[in-house]
């Protein structure tokens, strides 16, 4: 959301009705402005219940689907992983728990600071 609002809902299982419900509810709390939802191919995300329901008087709400990738065999998905992989590698950096040290322009403007708040 661009307010950066979050709306989670429970639901008994993941089919149509509860998908429409969490639709209906993010309806509700954006009533004004265009929807715009990316989802996964999960089927209750485009069954016909639902494309109906969209459809309808919720013709506010755009619904897109992640791009999805099918494979013909293991080897392709094993040659899928190897490349992703290679590529997550490229750009790995070591994680830092914590805050990182602070900079030496830090110790500069602290310095000046209580140089200048000492003179009176």
């Amino acid at each position: 959301m661009r307010d950066g609002k979050e709306l989670t809902r429970c639901a008994a299982s993941r089919n149509s009705k509860g998908y429409m419900a969490l639709l209906a509810d993010i309806e509700t709390d954006h009533p004004t402005g265009d929807i715009f939802i990316i989802t996964d191919n999960l089927p209750s995300h485009y069954s016909l219940e639902t494309r109906t329901w969209l459809e309808g008087i919720h013709a506010s709400i755009t619904s897109s689907f992640q791009p999805g990738q099918s494979f013909a065999n293991p080897d392709e998905i094993e040659q899928a992983k190897r490349v992703a992989t290679a590529q997550l590698n490229l750009r790995a950096k070591p994680w830092v728990w914590g805050r990182p040290p602070k900079t030496p322009h830090h110790r500069r403007r602290l310095f000046c600071y209580r140089l200048l708040g000492t003179e009176h």
